[in-house]
């Protein structure tokens, strides 16, 4: 469904080291890097697309997070979206949401929610039935 997408930010050395930390953590493979520019993307392991981007906005306007915008990673398990959000926070992001069962999306929604540095919002969900502990 989606070739890419992109999300801008304000200091780009501090959300790469964030958001190297948070990818590696769900075994999200960098694709590009290059600080010149500046932007870097990622994409799932074996995969070329959909890959994920950060960046400074094109318009060299100044960054501000989006209002009821929020990209959203699979996670394979509850314990990978468990590390992935405690990377997050140990890497500058705030919590939104702690991980946790959320029943009124289905019944096997397993979802942590977290802003970056830059106040954009993410969450890391799991959707399959798990044995691993909740």
């Amino acid at each position: 469904m989606f070739s890419h997408v992109f999300v801008s930010v304000s200091d780009f050395e501090r959300a790469l080291n964030f958001y190297r930390a948070v990818m590696e953590s769900l075994g999200i493979e960098l694709r590009f890097c290059e600080r010149e520019r500046p932007w870097a993307g990622w994409h799932s392991a074996g995969e070329t697309r959909p890959f994920f981007v950060i960046c400074k906005p094109y318009d060299e306007q100044s960054h501000h997070p989006g209002n009821g915008q929020m990209v959203a990673f699979a996670a394979a398990s509850r314990s990978a979206v468990r590390v992935a959000y405690q990377v997050a926070l140990e890497n500058g992001g705030t919590c939104e949401g702690p991980p946790g069962l959320r029943s009124q999306y289905h019944d096997n929604y397993y979802g942590a929610y977290f802003r970056d540095p830059d106040g954009n919002k993410f969450c890391v969900a799991c959707h399959v039935p798990t044995h691993d502990d909740v």
